[in-house]
C-alpha cells in the first residue's frame, strides 16, 4: 500500500511537471516548487514506510546507518570543492554490492543527513530521489551482472553524475525560474554544466582508484551479514 502511494505521487508529480511545461498551460502562478517538493516528500516516505514494515536484521540496519554516514560525512568534507561528490560513489558502490534497495536507501538517507549540515530545504527531496536513483541504478547493474565489471561500474559512476544534476535541476528550476518550460529548463541545466562536469570526474576518478577495492571490502562483508541476501 504504501509503495502504492509512493508511486502515484511520483507520477502526480510527473503529471503536474508536464503541465507546467505544456504550451498555453503554464503553472507558474503555482509555487510549484513547494507543490513539487511535497508531492516528492510524500513519495520518500512511502518508501521508507514500506522498507520500515518488512522484517529487517539489525546487521542490515546498521550497515544502512554506516555507510550511509560515512558518505554524509563526505559530502561535507568535500563542500568547498563545488561540484566534487565522493558520496556518489559510496552510495554506488554500496548498492552494487548490496543490491538496489540499499542503494536507493542509502542515497536518500545520505542526501538528508548531510543537510543537517550544509541545510535543509526544497531541495532536499530532489537531492535524495537524484542520489537514491544513483544507488539503484548500481544496484540494477550488479544484479545483471555475475562479478564485478569495473569499466561498466566507472561509466555508470560518471553518467550518474549527470543524471544527479539534471534531477536536482529541477528543484531549483521549479522555484526560482519563470516561465516554467523547457528552455528555461535548459538553461538552468547550462548553468550547472561545469558543475556537473566536476561531479562526473570525481567519479570517474574515485571508480577508478578505490571502486575494487571498496567492491573487494563490501562483498567481504557481506558474505558474513547473516541472514542478508542481495
Amino acid at each position: 500500500m504504501q509503495l502504492r502511494i509512493s508511486l502515484i505521487s511520483l507520477g502526480l508529480l510527473g503529471l503536474l511537471l508536464l503541465l507546467s511545461i505544456w504550451p498555453g498551460r503554464s503553472l507558474g502562478n503555482w509555487n510549484w516548487g513547494l507543490l513539487a517538493a511535497t508531492i516528492l516528500t510524500v513519495a520518500l516516505a512511502g518508501f521508507f514506510w514500506q522498507f520500515e514494515r518488512r522484517q529487517n536484521s539489525i546487521v542490515q540496519l546498521s550497515f544502512i546507518a554506516t555507510i550511509s554516514s560515512l558518505a554524509a560525512l563526505s559530502r561535507v568534507a568535500f563542500v568547498p570543492i563545488a561540484g566534487l561528490q565522493p558520496a556518489s560513489f559510496i552510495i554506488m558502490i554500496s548498492g552494487y554490492v548490496f543490491g538496489s534497495q540499499t542503494g536507493f536507501l542509502v542515497g536518500a538517507i545520505t542526501a538528508l543527513v548531510s543537510n543537517f549540515f550544509l541545510g535543509q530545504g526544497p531541495w532536499t527531496p530532489w537531492q535524495m530521489l537524484a542520489w537514491g536513483i544513483c544507488g539503484l541504478l548500481a544496484g540494477c547493474l550488479g544484479q545483471a551482472l555475475s562479478a564485478f565489471r569495473l569499466l561498466p561500474f566507472v561509466f555508470l559512476c560518471t553518467f550518474s553524475a549527470f543524471l544527479f544534476g539534471w534531477i536536482t535541476n529541477i528543484s531549483y528550476w521549479s522555484s526560482f525560474v519563470h516561465p516554467l518550460n523547457w528552455s528555461s529548463y535548459l538553461g538552468s541545466c547550462i548553468a550547472s554544466f561545469p558543475f556537473d562536469l566536476i561531479h562526473a570526474a570525481g567519479n570517474l576518478a574515485f571508480s577508478l582508484l578505490f571502486g575494487t577495492h571498496f567492491y573487494q571490502l563490501l562483498f567481504r562483508f557481506q558474505r558474513k551479514m547473516s541472514g542478508y541476501s542481495k
